[in-house]
């Protein structure tokens, strides 16, 4: 097995709605803990991950399409086909995104004993943003289209951990090496996330790393580098 961690830090306000909302507060509401912390649940961030391989699998077909087959079957490897049986599950395992264990403990424990409430805590992670839509011939809102949405703050950082199963690789006849490749290109260009991230939310930076000697260690770009020598030799 080979252990990762995920960072996201949001760049700008972003929502990752749950799916519905409060009645008289929001229509759409974030998905956050007992404590009131907000999180993002791994089937979320594994579905992003895979639409960005989406992406880069199109851009490989375009630019080095004899490498594209290699990729796609890294691609099924980690993420896990559609209708495939139990032998061919996705390697890749996400865990949820929560903030830094530390901060998590210490919030919690006052919420225990009562030193804060749980939507102060929400509150400190979150706002609500207002939109409605435009009627484009008259250039004024539509009646009934307002809407509220919570978004998670910017400068909120996620840590979130990773596990390839190396035997569910072998089961594709995939390397590690092409799988940790694969994941660092993905992740280096995840550049949005979330709802409205085409009306200037979810902006995000996504880093990858491992541990080395007991210590977090970002490993990014070394993969990176490794992926790009390999689709673009010289």
């Amino acid at each position: 097995m080979i252990d990762l961690k995920l960072r996201i830090t949001l760049l700008s306000d972003t929502t990752f709605g749950r799916g519905d909302g409060v009645a008289g507060l929001v229509d759409a509401e974030v998905q956050h803990d007992a404590a009131g912390c907000p999180f993002l649940f791994g089937r979320t961030i594994k579905g992003m991950l895979r639409e960005e391989c989406v992406n880069l699998l199109y851009a490989l077909e375009q630019a080095a399409p004899a490498m594209s087959a290699r990729w796609a079957k890294v691609v099924n490897a980690l993420l896990g086909a559609p209708g495939s049986s139990e032998r061919g599950r996705a390697a890749l395992v996400v865990d949820d995104a929560r903030i830094a264990a530390d901060l998590h403990q210490a919030i919690a424990w006052q919420v225990a004993n009562g030193a804060l409430r749980r939507a102060e805590v929400l509150d400190a992670f979150t706002a609500i943003r207002q939109q409605t839509a435009v009627d484009a011939e008259r250039g004024a809102p539509r009646d009934e289209t307002l809407r509220a949405a919570r978004v998670i703050l910017r400068d909120t950082v996620f840590w979130a951990a990773l596990h390839i199963d190396e035997r569910r690789l072998d089961a594709h006849q995939v390397s590690s090496a092409d799988a940790l490749m694969l994941l660092a290109a993905v992740i280096s260009g995840w550049r949005r996330a979330g709802a409205s991230r085409n009306r200037g939310r979810g902006e995000i930076a996504a880093a990858l790393f491992e541990t080395v000697a007991g210590s977090d260690v970002e490993c990014t770009q070394k993969y990176l580098g490794a992926f790009a020598a390999e689709v673009m030799p010289s």
